[in-house]
């Protein structure tokens, strides 16, 4: 081969690795753009795990009948305004398997899940409910334990329990203990936050190491040969998000990285504001033991979820003291950039990897880590 013929196919080849690249961007678009279809007959587990499918199942099923301007937002929580107030809204269920694990249970989970749900809407929480569905059998001492642990982690959270119910089904109908809750909290004043805020610029943050509570639950259902030093991350983020937005003005949208990790995150980010997401692989704060984990799973920590990280879109003056802020929160020690928000290619989330590639972290069909929360 000649010097100049060698020259040529040096320069055809990334051409035509572009080219590819954007084939898979435009089949991307098109899935996307099209109209929302459920296929299956039945419900799978995969329409609870917080990926394409149960995006699927919402699209398809719930908004064309239930869709509101309120719900059409898909925030945490719902943004509502009564007698002049504005208050925040939210609601979930928890049926997590194992009821127990290291660092926490069904109880603790319950009620931060619910908090930090209010609490990234830019909300101080204040009130909840709690829903049990117990099933025929289950141990009133195991009872008597979730409930307190419930106790404790509210006073944690400065919330109160005001209203709830209980229903008891058949035994096998239930898998011991079941618990639905939902929060109501007053929006700090002046702060406005929503995913579709994101703009070019923008810098992506999280608030400490991901992954600790997915793989701490796999872990605890005893049904893997792994020996591994991690317990769940759950915890209440209202003090860390009522610290940062009291002290930066430049946030512009929170979320807590729960199902489906911050991969899914990032993704809602993206196509709510119709940006990229850039993301930075090495920056991304991960255990040596949750790394570890997951490897031997073949599972990417980003797409495990926690239960007490936060994931922020902060302006670019606004990055350093929301560092600052965070990192002087327990909870947030390690907290670090891990990326940027771009203009293009809209909709889509891209990691910069080890190796010295790129490639598109796209949502998950269902979840590989099911029943966490």
């Amino acid at each position: 081969m000649s010097v100049a013929h060698g020259e040529v196919a040096q320069q055809e080849a990334p051409r035509g690795q572009v080219a590819r690249e954007q084939q898979v961007i435009e089949r991307i678009e098109r899935v996307r753009r099209a109209r929302p279809r459920l296929r299956e007959e039945r419900i799978t587990m995969a329409h609870g795990a917080g990926g394409k499918a149960t995006q699927t199942l919402i699209d398809a099923v719930f908004l064309p009948r239930l869709g509101n301007p309120v719900l059409d937002r898909m925030e945490d929580a719902a943004e509502l305004v009564a007698g002049g107030t504005r208050l925040a809204f939210t609601t979930d269920s928890f049926v997590v398997s194992p009821l127990f694990f290291p660092g926490g249970d069904i109880g603790d989970l319950a009620i931060n899940g619910t908090v930090n749900d209010l609490a990234v809407r830019g909300a101080t929480p204040m009130f909840l409910s709690a829903g049990f569905i117990l099933e025929e059998g289950f141990a009133v001492e195991d009872l008597e334990r979730v409930v307190a642990s419930m106790a404790r982690a509210a006073a944690a959270a400065g919330v109160q329990v005001v209203t709830g119910d209980t229903k008891v089904v058949q035994r096998g109908g239930a898998d011991g203990c079941y618990i639905n809750t939902a929060g109501i909290g007053t929006m700090i004043p002046g702060v406005r936050l929503a995913a579709a805020s994101a703009r070019p610029g923008d810098a992506v943050l999280v608030s400490g190491p991901i992954g600790e509570h997915g793989i701490t639950v796999m872990l605890a259902r005893g049904e893997l040969d792994i020996d591994a030093d991690v317990t769940s991350d759950t915890a209440p983020l209202s003090g860390m998000v009522s610290a940062l937005l009291h002290a930066v003005p430049g946030v512009r949208a929170l979320r807590d990285a729960t199902r489906g990790g911050v991969a899914t995150v990032l993704n809602e980010i993206a196509r709510a504001a119709d940006v990229s997401v850039v993301v930075d692989e090495a920056a991304v704060p991960v255990s040596p033991q949750v790394r570890g984990t997951a490897e031997l799973l073949g599972i990417d920590p980003l797409y495990v979820a926690c239960e007490g990280r936060m994931v922020a879109v902060v302006e670019p003056d606004g990055v350093q003291p929301a560092l600052e802020v965070l990192r002087a929160h327990p909870g947030g020690e390690q907290a670090a950039i891990i990326g940027r928000v771009a203009a293009d290619p809209p909709g889509l989330v891209l990691l910069n990897t080890v190796f010295g590639g790129t490639r598109i972290v796209d949502l998950l069909v269902g979840d590989p880590l099911p029943r966490i929360c």
